[in-house]
C-alpha cells in the first residue's frame, strides 16, 4: 500500500512539474510573439511531438514552433516517419485548423452555388469579381456542381481593402440576389447595390490569416488550400478523394 501511494504522489508531482514547466514555456513564447508584432492572434500553445518544442497555433490554422524558453521561433514543416514513410504533422494541423475555420462561415454570408443532386462535398472560393482567373473557375461552376460540388463563394478583394475589387464585392454582397449580381459582375455587367453592413472586409482578413495572398483560392472541405485557378476535372478530383 505504501509503496502504490509513494507511485501515485510521484506521479502526481510528475504532472504538477510538466504543467508549470508548459505554462512557464507558454508564457515566454507569447511573449517572444507579441514583441515580433505578426498581426495575427495566437490560439494556443502546446508541446509538439517532438521533445523541447512547442507547437504554436495561430488564429486561423498556420502553425508555428518555438523553444520552451522563447529565445527561438521558427516557421516549417515538421516530419514524422511512421511506417517508413514520411508524415507532414504541420501540414495535418494545419488543415484541421483552416477547415474548423472555413466550415463555421456562416452559409448567409456567402455566395453559395449548391451541387445538382447529392451534395458530395464542398469547396470554399476565395474571390475577387477583377481577377481574370477567378472568372475562368466560375465558368467551371456548374461542372463542379454537376459532379456533386457545392461551390462557396467568401471574398479576397486581391488588391487590398478601398479597391474597385472591394467596391465591387460590397456590391455584390449588398445586392438581394448575391448568385444574380456576381454572375452579371463576372461578366463585365454593372450592378447597382445600396451600402449595407457586409462580411468582405472580415473575410478579406480571414484569408489573409489562413495565408490566402492571391485569387481564386479555394479551399478543400479538409482545410488543404489549393492556391489559383485549377481545371473543374482536377479541382473535383481533389475535392471527392477520401
Amino acid at each position: 500500500m505504501r509503496v502504490t501511494q509513494i507511485f501515485a504522489a510521484a506521479a502526481l508531482a510528475l504532472v504538477s512539474t510538466f504543467a508549470a514547466a508548459t505554462d512557464n514555456a507558454e508564457q515566454a513564447i507569447r511573449k517572444t510573439l507579441q514583441s515580433l508584432e505578426l498581426g495575427v492572434p495566437v490560439d494556443s500553445v502546446a508541446s509538439s511531438p517532438l521533445n523541447g518544442l512547442y507547437e504554436v497555433k495561430l488564429e486561423g490554422g498556420r502553425v508555428l514552433y518555438a523553444s520552451g524558453d522563447g529565445q527561438f521561433v521558427m516557421q516549417g514543416y515538421l516530419f514524422q516517419i511512421q511506417d517508413g514513410k514520411p508524415v507532414n504533422l504541420t501540414e495535418k494541423t494545419e488543415r484541421q485548423a483552416i477547415a474548423k475555420t472555413i466550415n463555421a462561415i456562416p452559409a448567409a454570408e456567402m455566395v453559395v452555388y449548391p451541387a445538382k443532386g447529392e451534395t458530395k462535398s464542398h469547396i470554399t472560393v476565395f474571390t475577387d469579381t477583377t481577377c481574370p482567373y477567378c472568372h475562368k473557375l466560375h465558368a467551371e461552376v456548374p461542372e463542379l456542381n454537376r459532379r456533386g460540388i457545392e461551390v462557396r463563394y467568401v471574398a479576397f478583394p486581391r488588391q487590398g481593402l478601398g479597391s474597385p475589387g472591394d467596391e465591387q464585392l460590397q456590391a455584390v454582397w449588398c445586392s438581394s440576389d448575391r448568385k444574380a449580381a456576381l454572375d452579371k459582375m463576372v461578366d463585365g455587367k454593372e450592378i447597382k447595390a445600396a451600402k449595407c453592413a457586409n462580411p468582405v472586409g472580415k473575410q478579406f482578413a480571414l484569408g489573409q490569416s489562413i495565408g490566402v495572398n492571391g485569387t481564386p483560392a479555394i479551399v478543400l472541405e479538409n482545410g488543404q488550400v489549393i492556391p489559383g485557378y485549377q481545371p473543374a476535372p482536377q479541382v473535383a478530383k481533389l475535392a471527392l478523394a477520401k
